[in-house]
């Protein structure tokens, strides 16, 4: 059996995960007028979220007397687990699932303020009212079933999981076959190669429209490009003051010999 507490917070969690879909679905609905499952997984869950709703109640319960740090606290846990969840995922999947380089006030594409600040007064609202509210109803759940409710939640994510992450990987054995000259023509070769792919991998592709990927080779091949063109701008300057100062160097030569001839 598991401790009331613990199967409180598996429940908020699926909770937490299901509403954060269900806002990713809206938002993406009035981008593209479209339905997209999004996500990486198949069900209609994203657990970041769910993360996010536990870390947020778990860790700022004992705020409440203090607001302001609820919601100061909420941006800084929400950032890292945004920025640490899209750093690992690149890691693995080598695919930059979101990027906000074009947002102001980003931090390396990972995360911006036009995230961080609802993500505070989602704090706010989920210290003050989702928690109680959510708990309460919990309660109401007869104790097995409430322990066949999560062991089945739990069971039904693990599978989801494993299978997603087949998915992806073969979404990124299929970034490593193809070829480019850069990331946005390999997304593109990948993209239009894996279009004939299982369903759940055009899911994952359908789910992120806006996903770059890449592999190793091409991102070896760019940064060596970058370290050429920076090597040639700095022997460029050198050359250049080399110039400047042997041509200066001249210059005095001539001024001194006009001032002994005069």
């Amino acid at each position: 059996m598991l401790p009331t507490q613990i199967a409180y917070y598996i429940l908020l969690f699926f909770t937490g995960s299901v509403l954060g879909w269900c806002m990713e679905v809206i938002c993406k609905l009035i981008q593209f007028h479209r339905f997209i499952n999004r996500g990486f997984l198949i069900g209609p869950y994203c657990p970041i979220y769910g993360f996010g709703t536990v870390l947020l109640t778990a860790l700022l319960s004992r705020f409440t007397e203090d607001p302001f740090a609820v919601f100061g606290l909420a941006i800084l846990l929400c950032g890292i687990l945004e920025y640490l969840t899209s750093w690992l995922m690149e890691k693995l999947f080598h695919a930059r699932w979101w990027d906000y380089s074009d947002k102001r006030f980003n931090l390396n594409g990972r995360v911006c303020a036009n995230t961080l600040i609802p993500f505070g007064l989602l704090g706010l609202l989920m210290v003050y009212f989702v928690k109680p509210t959510l708990f309460s109803l919990y309660a109401r759940i007869p104790e097995r079933a409430l322990n066949i409710l999560c062991y089945a939640l739990l069971a039904l994510l693990t599978v989801d999981t494993v299978f997603s992450a087949i998915t992806l990987l073969r979404i990124r054995r299929g970034a490593a076959d193809a070829s480019g000259d850069s990331t946005e023509a390999l997304t593109a070769a990948v993209r239009s190669a894996l279009a004939r792919e299982s369903a759940a991998v055009r899911r994952v592709l359908r789910a992120f429209p806006d996903a770059r990927l890449y592999n190793r080779q091409l991102l070896e091949r760019l940064r060596a490009e970058r370290e050429r063109v920076r090597q040639s701008v700095r022997e460029g300057r050198e050359r250049a003051r080399a110039e400047l100062a042997a041509r200066e160097k001249q210059l005095n030569e001539e001024l001194k010999k006009l001032k002994d001839r005069r």
